[in-house]
């Protein structure tokens, strides 16, 4: 079995310099230490970081998040299965870096037994930002009120910074929980995710502050074309004085320096156009809540090719979905 480790993983790719950011080591390496066990395949031009979770009774759950990589995925399957295999997964999950009808990809995990799962790790949708051309040329794309925030803000005294206080975006993450109703990560998962990904560039921490009191936070992190709006926070202090619009550009020129051409605004609700456009100034529920804000950025909705699982053990499959349905029922 083609297994390879954290260096041959990194090594192959350089082949993909576009590839996900969750298909890096460092990201594996992330998610080592919260839980999950990355192992790397490699077949030919082909490859895959699996993320194993352990399940009851010995069992796991095998997850490739927006993978595989590679022109052939019919040549890495069989490596696939067998490690899954291997691990007792009880079925495998793939949720590819491809959008809604592009490329076969459905049409090709259909033919290799995998079927459309309903349950999503990563946001079914989410908005691209295209920043492309002159900065300009990116405000203009903008909606108009969203410009007018950014100016408000640096007209008041807001000030956006890089720093390295991990401790500080925590304690903001933490209230921005509290504040919309939603999980947050511990302080040594920020601690962890800065420490992996900032020494070679791909990771920048902003906040924006008033009076040197902090407002808002924003983790952001780059690879090849593309940068993504992975973790944002912000205080209940000084609202008026959009912190949040302004730190969200800076993060955006950040991204523009290291080469990228689209900022990946990380999660809407998954819905289309007309019902997103009909509801969001009457809801505020999950991603409801941070629809109004990302929608002013210009960026384009675009909707993934979805979560797909190829089932090893049908009995306990079906127990896991049950209880995935229930909680989702809870919520």
């Amino acid at each position: 079995m083609p297994i390879v480790n954290e260096n041959e993983w990194t090594q192959f790719l350089e082949r993909y310099p576009d590839a996900h950011l969750l298909q890096t080591a460092e990201w594996g390496a992330l998610k080592d230490r919260f839980g999950w066990k990355p192992e790397c395949l490699v077949a030919g031009e082909n490859g895959a970081q699996v993320l194993f979770r352990r399940l009851p009774l010995g069992l796991t759950l095998a997850y490739i998040p927006k993978g595989p990589l590679g022109p052939d995925f019919k040549e890495l399957l069989p490596e696939l299965e067998a490690l899954c295999r291997k691990n007792r997964a009880v079925f495998l999950k793939i949720e590819p870096d491809a959008w809604e009808g592009e490329a076969g990809w459905e049409d090709q995990l259909k033919a290799h037994g995998f079927q459309a799962s309903g349950h999503n790790i990563q946001p079914r949708r989410t908005i691209m930002v295209d920043i492309g051309g002159a900065e300009d040329e990116i405000l203009a794309r903008m909606k108009q009120k969203t410009r007018y925030n950014i100016r408000l803000a640096g007209n008041k005294d807001v000030v956006v910074t890089q720093t390295d206080d991990i401790v500080e975006f925590s304690d903001m993450m933490g209230e921005t929980g509290t504040r919309d109703g939603f999980g947050v990560h511990s302080l040594e998962y920020y601690q962890a995710a800065y420490k992996l990904f900032s020494p070679q560039g791909d990771c920048a921490l902003f906040a924006a502050k008033y009076e040197e009191e902090p407002l808002a936070g924003l983790m952001a992190f780059s690879r090849g074309a593309r940068a993504w709006y992975v973790y944002g926070a912000s205080t209940n202090r000084h609202r008026n004085r959009m912190p949040t619009y302004l730190i969200q550009w800076e993060a955006i020129r950040w991204a523009r320096e290291r080469g990228c051409q689209e900022y990946d605004l990380w999660g809407v609700p998954d819905e289309n156009t007309d019902e997103l456009e009909a509801q969001f100034n009457q809801r505020a529920d999950g991603l409801w809540g941070v629809y109004r804000f990302k929608r002013g950025f210009g960026g384009a909705l675009r909707r993934t090719a979805g979560s797909w699982d190829k089932v090893f053990n049908p009995t306990a499959y079906a127990f896991y979905k049950m209880i995935i349905l229930r909680g989702r029922a809870a919520e």
